[in-house]
């Protein structure tokens, strides 16, 4: 019976060995274990831009479709595709011969009327002559009331017959002026100077006019001038203004940024399976013609801009410290340093301690954001996360340098 007590003290000695064995322990891997470390970025000083992206088209800022009025058989095409033209330039000819047969025939016409009102002109000067000298005669009694009654009844229809001419003549020389128009017609020629940059007809073909005109040529006014049409979504138009500054490339020239800005901001809506998005028209100037027609642009239109700020990723203000580590020499707990007031802060690795400072927020662009305040500079690094965490690579990796749209910059 007394070796159990013994066996009690034995295992208690023990057991208060191995505890204090583990503390022991615990504290020196707590005083020696090597500091946390951390990802961190500098606070940087530049241009922080906010832009709406969209893929649009360069177009001509004028073109002219020059068709035909007349059907025909074009019998010449003297333009061809980058052709430069001048105003009234002949670009092609429509067969002239039938509308040539139609013009003879109504100046025919048209002199036949003007014969048939000389003819009458005659007749009615004889008709008057005739009305006067038996007026005389019936004051003698030489000739009846009924002879002089029917002389007048002949001078009015002479006179009558006088305005049926002369309106007749009207309507056969307006006939052949339309028959001279329509002549005219059959030399197709450029209504601007320019280029040709469509052409729908050749030699042989026939063209037939209806109530709408048929495009043989389509003219770009002026080429060193262009534009842009692009479609914004309706949730990104409120922010798009005229006069607002606007980048873009092109396939043909990818390490070139063209520059431009908005000229206008259509109101029709442009409405694709549900999806509403309105026309920005973006003006840009193209003096070594390098922009053709239908090139697709990746546009970017710069909404807002803050220049020479300070910046720092978007993470740094979602970092918060764990105080299961740690990390100041007197062994407070960082997630208990909460910035007076409930403002948004940063932590700023100094003396490899994250200490919280406070700023004010402006301006991001999806990655930057736009910080300031009164114990941030530029130089400081800002704490993303740890490197231990599970998250940290990717933390690391959403905040390296990224590529930035052409034209923005940083």
């Amino acid at each position: 019976m007394r070796v159990f007590p013994l066996t009690r003290f034995l295992l208690g000695a023990v057991m208060v060995v191995l505890l204090s064995a583990a503390a022991a322990g615990g504290w020196w891997w707590r005083e020696h274990r090597a500091p946390a470390r951390y990802v961190t970025r500098p606070v940087t000083l530049g241009i922080i831009q906010r832009s709406v992206t969209m893929t649009g088209t360069v177009d001509p800022v004028n073109t002219v479709q020059v068709g035909s009025y007349v059907s025909g058989i074009v019998k010449e095409v003297r333009c061809d595709f980058n052709t430069v033209v001048t105003v009234g330039q002949l670009c092609a000819r429509i067969d002239p011969q039938p509308f040539r047969l139609v013009v003879e025939q109504d100046r025919a016409d048209l002199n036949t009327g003007e014969a048939q009102l000389r003819k009458d002109q005659s007749a009615l000067t004889y008709a008057r002559l005739s009305f006067e000298r038996d007026s005389k005669l019936l004051a003698d009694g030489v000739v009846s009331v009924d002879a002089v009654d029917s002389d007048r009844n002949v001078l009015a229809q002479a006179e009558a017959q006088i305005a049926f001419d002369q309106a007749s003549l009207v309507e056969k020389k307006a006939i052949l002026r339309a028959a001279e128009v329509n002549l005219g017609f059959t030399d197709i020629v450029s209504p601007v100077d320019g280029m040709v940059i469509t052409r729908n007809v050749d030699v042989g073909q026939t063209v037939v006019s209806n109530l709408q005109s048929s495009t043989l040529f389509l003219i770009a006014r002026d080429l060193t001038r262009m534009q842009v049409d692009t479609n914004v979504a309706e949730a990104d138009i409120a922010a798009v203004k005229p006069g607002q500054h606007a980048s873009f490339t092109v396939q043909a020239f990818p390490d070139r940024v063209f520059e431009a800005s908005v000229r206008q901001i259509r109101q029709a809506p442009i409405t694709v399976q549900s999806v509403v998005t309105y026309d920005v028209v973006l003006a840009v100037d193209n003096p070594q013609r390098l922009l053709l027609p239908g090139m697709t642009a990746d546009t970017h239109i710069i909404t807002a801009q803050s220049d020479q700020v300070m910046r720092v990723p978007l993470a740094a203000l979602r970092f918060t410290p764990s105080g299961s580590l740690r990390h100041r020499p007197d062994g407070a707990r960082p997630d208990g340093e909460r910035h007076h007031g409930g403002g948004t802060r940063v932590w700023v690795l100094r003396e490899q301690t994250p200490t919280p400072v406070a700023v004010k927020i402006g301006l991001d662009d999806g990655s930057l954001v736009e910080v300031s305040g009164e114990d941030l500079h530029p130089g400081d690094r800002v704490v993303l996360a740890y490197e231990g965490d599970d998250d940290s690579r990717r933390t690391a990796a959403a905040q390296q340098p990224q590529r930035r749209p052409p034209g923005l910059r940083f």
